[in-house]
């Protein structure tokens, strides 16, 4: 697999966004038992423990100057925003909190411009605005996120800041670094946190729902493919296009959110449709590389 080449990086894209566009559902049926923290901790823990391999032979690699952009990926890009999505969803749906994660790009290209100095091509910030424009449109299909249960859309407004953080982070300031070493040395630093955390707290609710292994069962396949796999993939693939168009992943996601939610009995409508073909057009414009440029 060539990374170089434009058709792999779409095909690596497009599986990135089959894995977290199903992490919203995984995410859902591991509430089922625990809390949303301890939804976070495991999938942390467990991600940890894979990695931890990988972290080891790595280790060498950890210097003065890299080890706070590592924290910053660690804490910023993937812990935080683990618990932040963990606690949106128990009072959202999994396709919204989909949906919503596609604030992302937006985020990336204003830290980038604001704190990174990224080079950014007019099409692209017309790729960034079309593709936003299609996710309002799907977030506002019927709903107002701003009131009731929804209002805890803001906690994943707040983690897509943290991911466009993280993004830029890893593109300019780790460009030497490999993916598997950037996502591995990353997860060496939260993980203990997350182990901790979870020797001490209750699984006595957990354990009489019934559904202790069931949904320890679902938070796994989360760890390990949303975590473990996809974030060794993602750093990979944004050090070979951009930061942005990294980011864009998150614009794919509502799709496969939305399918899984019709799954779990969540309404499909022709609205949804016209807004996903408004965003995959704006996908197109993101990955544009030859009109005019701003600084």
């Amino acid at each position: 697999m060539d990374l170089n080449k434009k058709i792999w990086q779409w095909v690596v894209l497009l599986v990135l966004s089959l894995i977290w566009g199903s992490s919203f559902i995984l995410m859902k049926r591991g509430l089922d038992a625990f809390t949303n923290n301890q939804v976070a901790a495991f999938r942390i823990f467990i991600s940890y423990l894979a990695f931890l391999p990988f972290a080891i032979k790595h280790i060498n690699k950890l210097k003065k100057e890299n080890i706070i952009s590592l924290l910053i990926v660690g804490f910023i890009g993937n812990a935080i925003p683990a618990m932040l999505f963990t606690k949106a969803q128990t009072r959202i749906d999994s396709s919204l909190a989909g949906m919503l994660n596609s604030l992302t790009p937006m985020f990336t290209l204003f830290v980038g411009l604001l704190f990174y100095k990224s080079r950014i091509l007019l099409i692209n910030i017309a790729g960034i605005l079309l593709g936003l424009i299609g996710a309002i449109g799907l977030v506002n299909n019927g709903q107002n996120i701003l009131t009731g249960d929804n209002s805890y859309a803001i906690f994943i407004v707040v983690a897509t800041i943290f991911y466009g953080i993280s993004v830029n982070e890893i593109k300019f300031k780790l460009p030497s670094m490999s993916g598997i070493a950037i996502a591995s040395l990353s997860f060496f630093f939260i993980g203990p946190f997350a182990g901790i955390y979870l020797l001490f707290t209750d699984y006595s609710s957990a354990i009489n729902s019934g559904l202790f292994l069931p949904s320890l069962g679902y938070i796994s396949i989360l760890a390990i493919f949303g975590s473990f796999f996809a974030v060794m993939l993602f750093n990979t693939l944004i050090k070979y296009t951009s930061a942005i168009f990294g980011a864009s992943v998150t614009y794919i996601i509502p799709l496969i959110a939305i399918m899984w939610g019709v799954v779990d009995g969540e309404p499909f409508t022709i609205n949804h449709l016209l807004w996903i073909t408004v965003i995959l057009v704006g996908i197109y414009l993101v990955n544009k590389r030859k009109l005019i440029t701003i600084h």
